[in-house]
């Protein structure tokens, strides 16, 4: 991974190839570009004009920064993801690899089911190696020649806390129960299968008593 702090990565850092654009997306953009005659995936930061100009760059600098390590991080430990190729800290910008293949959210039930199986242990290597994912959607992983990928790390962050990894656990079932709520029993089932084999038993057992919390939490916010 080379980070870059000059001019020479601006956003048409790819000068020499033409860019499309993938995805808008709340905290930035996805394009599609080339790199050593492969396409690849460049991922903007975008602007917020809300906010301080000096505050915004810094934040912007900071999560482009933070996410390209946690991507690198990630698969060190054995997370399927795409290699991180160049970040750009001035452009707040990530050149990475693409991953080809069918978006896990679109996949039929059967086989959905065997993708959360993935992911689950996926998180559960995440988790077991300190580092809480953020976003853990259907939307955010990509099936390619039977293996699930963990594409965007955009609020990844390294925790020790059981609590930050049932907040992973508990937004990947609200995501199940709005987004799939006809198969989401056996999705969430194959899910914790997935990651009950990475983190063991004593680890799964916290977590997921911490989940119950969380959910009561809501039970009780959603009465009063």
């Amino acid at each position: 991974m080379v980070f870059f702090a000059a001019d020479s990565l601006n956003m048409p850092h790819t000068r020499s190839h033409r860019v499309r654009l993938l995805k808008k997306g709340a905290e930035g953009d996805l394009f599609l570009t080339r790199h050593d005659g492969a396409t690849a995936i460049l991922k903007t930061r975008k602007k917020k004009p809300y906010r301080n100009e000096t505050l915004d760059e810094r934040i912007r600098r900071q999560r482009t920064i933070r996410e390209a390590a946690a991507l690198s991080e990630a698969k060190s430990f054995g997370v399927p993801s795409p290699l991180v190729y160049r970040v750009d800290v001035n452009d707040c910008t990530i050149l990475m690899q693409h991953i080809p293949g069918e978006m896990v959210k679109g996949l039929a039930p059967q086989r959905l089911a065997a993708a959360c199986r993935k992911i689950g242990a996926i998180a559960g290597l995440l988790h077991k190696n300190g580092m809480m994912h953020g976003d853990l959607t259907t939307s955010n992983f990509i099936l390619y020649k039977g293996r699930v990928f963990a594409i965007d790390f955009g609020l990844a962050q390294k925790t020790l806390r059981i609590e930050d990894y049932a907040v992973d656990l508990r937004l990947f079932k609200e995501i199940l129960g709005s987004e799939h709520v006809e198969h989401m029993d056996k999705l969430w089932s194959s899910f914790l299968q997935g990651y009950r084999s990475v983190v063991g038993q004593a680890k799964y057992s916290k977590i997921t008593h911490h989940v119950s919390i969380i959910e009561g939490r809501g039970r009780y916010a959603a009465v009063v």
